[in-house]
Formats: structure tokens, sequence, C-alpha cells
């Protein structure tokens, strides 16, 4: 069976997934960012629990992963632009209620306000990808 086809697959589940659990509703996002629920807060724990985990599962296990190399994780320096960047993600998640996992899910629930949010993420990393070939040091 073709990868892309699993990974496709993987995908739709991932997408059900944020539907099924709210993460794709912008009034409990918004709760979650005024503190009236917390719901999503949960959500996101679990996940970056369950992402630690897989990682390092991967890492000890030294299989090769989809790269052909075993997993390497390594430290990322962090700096003015780092901030910058946190900023302006969380602004427009904040402003769209969508990060971007969520704004595909919202998109596969036929969102039309979904529409903006991606092509305003596609044109970000566009400008991104244009400065950092102007200046490196981003």
């Amino acid at each position: 069976m073709n990868k892309n086809v699993g990974f496709l697959g993987f995908g739709i589940l991932f997408g059900f997934v944020l539907s099924r659990v709210g993460a794709s509703d912008f009034d409990l996002i918004m709760g979650m960012f005024i503190g009236e629920d917390y719901t999503l807060v949960g959500v996101i724990g679990i996940a970056i629990i369950v992402g630690a985990i897989g990682m390092q599962v991967l890492k000890r296990s030294q299989r090769p992963v989809r790269s052909g190399e075993t997993l390497k994780i390594s430290e990322k320096k962090l700096g003015p632009w780092s901030l910058l960047g946190a900023g302006l993600f969380g602004i427009g998640w904040g402003l769209s209620g969508a990060c971007p996992g969520t704004v595909l899910a919202q998109l596969g629930e036929g969102k039309i306000y979904s529409f903006f949010t991606f092509f305003g993420m596609i044109f970000g990393t566009y400008l991104y990808a244009r400065l950092k070939e102007k200046h490196p040091s981003l």
C-alpha cells in the first residue's frame, strides 16, 4: 500500500478527532483564551504528553524514520525572532480561532471563514521563506 494513503488516512482521523473534541469550534477556543472553559487546555496537555512519549519511543528505538535515518532531537536556540513568531502565532490563533491543525479541520467541516485563515497561513509561510532567504539569521 502506498505510504501516502496511510498519511491521508491519519490526517482524516486526526481532523475528525479535532472536530469531535471541539478544537475547531470558535466559541470553545475563545472560552479557553478568556478562561471560561478549560476543555481544550486538557486536550492540548494530553497531546503534548502523548507526543513527548512517542518522540522518546522513536528516539530510543533507534529505528529509521521516514528519511531513512534515526530520529535525532536537538535543542533549538531561542532568539528575539522566536518571541515575535510566538506572538504572531498567538495573535493569529486568538483572532481566527484556529491554529494550523484546526484550520484544516474547519475546512473539512465547511466553515467558510476558515478559507481566510488558511490562505493567511499560506501567505505567512511564503513571506517567512522569502525573508529567510534574505536574512538567514531569522
